[in-house]
């Protein structure tokens, strides 16, 4: 059982804060839907990765996925700590780099690069490129100045890895399990394609092979899944040692670790995980005499979606006797796809009385016109008036970062709070702002 308000997130008079600010000033400050993330907590997850494996004794890359939220600020965050940043589309590469980002601690993933988005990638001198398919192979190859040119001692290999699909199964959603054989990551295993493209950027030297990577899923609070993968990477890479004569320096286990979104998921502690998986890691180099590598993960959801709460504004009540009684908010799954799309749990609670006694069970929707706009199925809350704030904690993760404007809705804005300080850091949009990019028709003479 995991308790989602902590007696620090109470105020003296009873109110639920995010980050040392109350929750109602935060919703009147900034309006609703508002998506406020406690700084201090994304620093502390960081942290304890970082931490976990220095105790450990495992050399080690925290890596964050950006997928999971991606904005200037996050970015600004993450470099102050020191970590790197993962992405996974030009668009991600482009903020991180106009956040200011160190390029060398950028990783590009992906599985369906465009040669516009490699080409961004390489003049932006990214730190690393994961290798996804061989037709990725083939146009870094044509875009990578030929063996034979005039110049080539002068210019920086590609540096590189390659995402393998290892055959392990997550015990999670379909639509965020990656690891499996059929998955369309990777090259995989089994069939020999990750052995034949390893040849293949072998033989290039304008490729730099820096290691091996994998990533079996997201939301996975399994750690046999996670030690299983370590074992199988390590074996992979003691393989290639022996049969190509390449010996990874770097592992790199992708991300996926679980939060908790209510109170029955129960994640691994942080330190208890790291030690388990560089146990693992370790054994199965000492078992094949493989130089201990350096170990990448990629936390995403894991540092920043416990940070974050949404707070929405109750507006108008549907009772239907003898089945639900529907409590309606300002937002929705235009906000927070994720339980109509993975039918994910979560937690509200009464921003001025987070404890109080509940009143009665209702149905949270959204103001979306699908029957699927559900945020929390069935709540047990204190008895609600509108106008009242609710607020839904673990929102920090593919809330915003999927968020859409269906129903032309603006998406909401974006708050950093840190020692009781607010800072907006992505505007609300404005009508303005969803019609921008609109052209009018003028059906002209064809009419």
């Amino acid at each position: 059982m995991t308790e989602m308000i902590q007696r620090d997130q109470i105020s003296a008079s009873g109110h639920f804060m995010v980050g040392g600010c109350d929750c109602l000033d935060l919703a009147a400050t900034y309006g609703t839907p508002v998506i406020a993330y406690d700084v201090s907590r994304i620093r502390r997850n960081y942290r304890a990765f970082r931490q976990a494996f220095e105790k450990a004794k495992i050399r080690s890359v925290i890596s964050y996925a950006s997928k999971a939220f991606s904005c200037k600020a996050v970015y600004n965050l993450i470099d102050q700590e020191g970590g790197h940043v993962d992405v996974v589309s030009g668009g991600e590469l482009a903020t991180a780099l106009a956040a200011g980002f160190p390029p060398e601690r950028i990783s590009f993933h992906g599985n369906n690069k465009s040669q516009e988005e490699l080409t961004f990638a390489l003049k932006s001198k990214v730190g690393l490129i994961i290798i996804d398919n061989f037709h990725e192979i083939e146009l870094l190859q044509n875009m990578l100045p030929s063996p034979r040119s005039a110049h080539r001692d002068q210019v920086e290999p590609a540096h590189i890895m390659l995402r393998i699909t290892p055959g392990v199964s997550a015990h999670t959603h379909d639509y965020i399990s990656t690891g499996q054989t059929d998955s369309k990551f990777g090259f995989d295993l089994a069939s020999g394609q990750a052995d034949r493209a390893l040849q293949k950027v072998l033989a290039d030297s304008r490729f730099c092979m820096e290691g091996i990577h994998a990533h079996i899923g997201s939301q996975i609070f399994d750690p046999y899944a996670f030690q299983a993968l370590a074992r199988i990477m390590i074996n992979l890479a003691a393989r290639w040692r022996r049969d190509f004569g390449y010996c990874a320096q770097s592992v790199n286990l992708g991300g996926g670790f679980g939060i908790a979104y209510n109170q029955e998921d129960d994640p691994d502690d942080v330190e208890d995980f790291v030690q388990s998986l560089s146990s693992s890691i370790r054994q199965a180099a000492a078992d094949l005499s493989f130089p201990l590598p350096t170990v990448w993960i990629e936390p995403g959801r894991s540092l920043v979606g416990s940070a974050a709460c949404t707070l929405y504004t109750v507006g108008s009540r549907k009772d239907i006797p003898g089945y639900n009684s529907y409590i309606f908010v300002d937002g929705g799954m235009g906000d927070n796809i994720r339980p109509a799309l993975y039918r994910a749990r979560y937690q509200a609670f009464l921003a001025k009385n987070p404890v109080g006694r509940p009143a009665e069970t209702v149905r949270i929707a959204g103001k979306y016109c699908e029957s699927g706009d559900v945020l929390c199925w069935d709540q047990a809350l204190p008895q609600t008036q509108p106008g009242d704030i609710l607020a839904i904690p673990a929102t920090g993760a593919y809330g915003y970062s999927m968020a859409s404007n269906y129903n032309r809705n603006p998406r909401p804005a974006v708050v950093f709070v840190e020692d009781g300080h607010p800072q907006l850091v992505i505007r609300r949009e404005s009508y303005e702002d969803l019609i921008r990019l609109d052209m009018a028709y003028d059906s002209g003479p064809h009419r």
